[in-house]
């Protein structure tokens, strides 16, 4: 059959046939209650009735995986950027106590392969299957001339709920002397890869394949790609456990994301009290310790741009955090007690104690 018009422009709609048809089988994994349909139409369709939530409010986020995704095309890579875009979007729903409930996708590069495409989606999948939430909808888009032979693009959408009386809403319901839970992240996570990329870059590391020195059985490739943790079903299942009052012990969550401590932990906190971390009640991971050392990073710079080893802070009830503790690692996360909240007499919302300890 003769070419048409718009394959010769570049792009192959033939192509994108097959990647819908190469990632049916992983979609099907992430199926669960009120999806209504599968792929192919012009909207996803989903219904809140199949959930079981008699007082729903609606919870959404949408996220990339910023320069992470460089690292990923340099390496050839692909199996694990999608996780790590789940998880960027799902972490922040669940902070909120959200069950995440879709999730959606965005797939763009300059020439499609099938093969390529599926890995990616399939890394998504996987991701939507952590958090127990169904990829029901996307768009893979070819657009030649927008993007460098093999680059591509990511970007995600996920919507979830909470029962309105279920709303963790740090602002309000953090109190001081509350306890600071952190639960270990699983490595640099998707956030301060272009600091990441500038260290790597002044240190002449140029093959990523080669074994790290805070590691010899990890490539850096290996290293710096370790999909992001995600949180969800341990939180969901920890968020049922109430202070003597009758709430939710856990009184507020933050993602520790891009901006390190300093942006992340006010966003859960009210007015007028401080998040007081005491950084020696865990290890600096090595990765950490190598990206300071080599970037020759202060304290301040490390811990402003990346999460040092701990992906997720709660503020918990005292008198529950034992119980909270236990849970957690019964469901299998790493668990540190790592500090209080108090009130901010000098202002100041975030303070990190002991920073000598990582020395």
């Amino acid at each position: 059959m003769k070419d048409s018009a718009y394959k010769k422009s570049g792009v192959d709609t033939e192509a994108g046939i097959e990647v819908v048809d190469r990632i049916k089988t992983h979609v099907k994994k992430t199926v669960r209650p009120g999806v209504m349909q599968g792929l192919g139409g012009f909207g996803a369709l989903f219904d809140m009735k199949e959930t079981g939530y008699d007082d729903p409010v609606l919870v959404s986020a949408t996220d990339g995986v910023g320069t992470k995704l460089r690292l990923a095309i340099d390496t050839g890579i692909h199996d694990y950027v999608g996780i790590d875009l789940v998880a960027m979007c799902v972490n922040d729903l669940v902070v909120q106590g959200a069950e995440p409930f879709f999730f959606l996708d965005y797939f763009a590069t300059g020439q499609l392969d099938p093969a390529h495409a599926e890995t990616v989606i399939a890394g998504i999948a996987k991701g939507c299957e952590m958090a127990g939430c169904a990829l029901i909808g996307g768009e893979t888009a070819e657009m030649p001339g927008m993007y460098g032979d093999g680059d591509y693009d990511l970007a995600g959408f996920s919507v979830g709920a909470v029962e309105r009386n279920g709303i963790v809403n740090g602002q309000s319901d953090i109190r001081d002397g509350d306890v600071l839970i952190g639960l270990a992240s699983s490595g640099i996570h998707s956030n301060g890869f272009s600091l990441v990329r500038y260290i790597l870059k002044q240190n002449n590391i140029t093959d990523l394949h080669e074994k790290t020195p805070f590691d010899p059985s990890l490539s850096f490739a290996q290293a710096l790609l370790t999909p992001t943790r995600i949180y969800v079903k341990p939180l969901l299942q920890a968020l049922a456990i109430k202070d003597e009052d009758g709430r939710a012990a856990i009184h507020g969550m933050s993602h520790i994301t891009g901006g390190g401590y300093p942006e992340n932990m006010p966003r859960m906190l009210g007015d007028g009290l401080c998040a007081e971390i005491d950084v020696s009640q865990w290890n600096l991971p090595p990765v950490f310790a190598w990206l300071r050392d080599a970037g020759d990073l202060s304290f301040d710079d490390l811990t402003a741009t990346f999460n040092c080893g701990i992906g997720m802070v709660l503020a918990v009830d005292g008198q529950s955090a034992p119980q909270i503790v236990s849970a957690l690692q019964d469901a299998g996360e790493d668990v540190y007690t790592i500090g209080r909240v108090t009130k901010a007499d000098d202002g100041a919302s975030v303070r990190l104690k002991n920073a000598d300890a990582w020395d």
